[in-house]
């Protein structure tokens, strides 16, 4: 007895699937069956095999009618209406020229320099209300005899041999699936579609030399560290016509010792002494722009006690306004009396009706 494949199930999909349904499961399952995906599977080709006959049925619409019926399909006809490519033009038919991941650079693509990540300390008023500042660092630049072509002067790049200037091959690969041909860029011209016959002697064929460079950055205001700001196009550069890469910014915050960051608060500690917590004090406040107001602390102040200052924190990164200013008073506890100031307390401890422990010989 013949046992009828449920496609449906196989895919993923219902039996009232459109066409758009049935390509993006089979997208999934290829790429998640795919033998290249699973290396040391051995089972993996025949799932992958079982997708793409499942998505073979159901994506022509004579076939899958047929199949619904639960007409006979003969399975010796499938991958055969590609151009006698196979399974390997079913695959380029979904996913196209660039293959089944994706990774191989598309014809006509140019290369492209690698990102540069470099580090700039600031101080905190200045995370807080933004500054240009100038970054240096050493990278790759377009090399100025040839001008970035990576050919001599007076020659030119020369269409690639081996890809006939696509910057890709195509590359067999054989397994029980029979032979599949898979895209990846051509291991002669890196994908450039180009080689260089006669290279510059200044930078080697590359296109690119090693300089240091400097760029002024604009630092918004709100930035903390470990903020990422990205400058297109400000990488290093990939020489012979490509694209240079990008250039990230992280920002280094400095400590400061008036103030503890919170989010877009700040926090600042004052201390005060017993009398002026208990009798009340005014104190002076630093705030981040350079000035300074005071503050009044009324009488009977606890240790702990705070003040918001608002609109006197950090500006808040890409949006209006800023945080709050927290002072903190804490009350400082002498240990250190002379004679007349024990004295003192002890009489204001009478007065009060408190009863500290008894005097401390002293030794001479």
């Amino acid at each position: 007895m013949t046992t009828v494949k449920d496609y449906y199930a196989t895919l993923g999909v219902d039996r009232d699937a459109s066409p758009e349904e049935i390509k993006k499961a089979f997208r999934r399952l290829a790429r998640e069956t795919h033998p290249d995906a699973n290396p040391g599977d051995p089972s993996a080709e025949a799932r992958f095999r079982e997708a793409a006959e499942a998505y073979e049925v159901l994506s022509d619409p004579q076939r899958r009618a047929r199949y619904d019926r639960g007409d006979t399909i003969d399975l010796g006809d499938l991958f055969g209406g590609f151009g006698g490519g196979g399974l390997d033009d079913l695959l380029r038919s979904v996913f196209g020229d660039g293959g089944l991941f994706g990774s191989a650079t598309a014809a006509g693509s140019t290369p492209r320099g690698r990102d540069v990540l470099t580090r700039v300390q600031i101080d905190l008023a200045e995370a807080a209300f933004g500054t240009p500042v100038d970054v240096k660092f050493r990278t790759a630049v377009g090399c100025s005899v040839c001008d970035g072509s990576g050919a001599a002067p007076g020659t030119s790049p020369e269409t690639c041999p081996t890809c006939q200037g696509t910057g890709t091959q195509r590359v067999a690969r054989r397994g029980l699936l029979g032979t599949m041909m898979s895209l990846t860029t051509c291991s002669t011209c890196g994908g450039a579609g180009k080689v260089v016959a006669v290279p510059c002697e200044e930078c080697g064929g590359r296109g690119t030399t090693q300089e240091d460079r400097s760029v002024r950055v604009e630092i918004p205001p709100g930035v903390a560290t470990g903020t990422r700001l990205r400058l297109n196009h400000e990488g290093e550069a990939a020489g012979r016509g490509g694209r240079a890469g990008d250039l990230f910014v992280e920002i280094q915050v400095r400590p400061d010792e008036r103030f503890e960051r919170v989010g877009d608060d700040l926090v600042h500690r004052v201390v005060v002494g017993i009398a002026e917590a208990a009798l009340g004090t005014t104190i002076e406040i630093p705030l981040l722009d350079g000035t300074s107001r005071d503050l009044e602390v009324p009488a009977g102040t606890q240790p702990g006690w705070v003040a918001r200052l608002p609109g006197e924190g950090m500006t808040r990164l890409g949006r209006r306004g800023r945080g709050e200013l927290q002072i903190v008073v804490e009350v400082e506890v002498p240990t250190d009396l002379s004679d007349e100031e024990e004295d003192l307390l002890r009489r204001f401890a009478d007065l009060r009706a408190q009863k500290p422990a008894g005097r401390r010989r002293r030794w001479l």
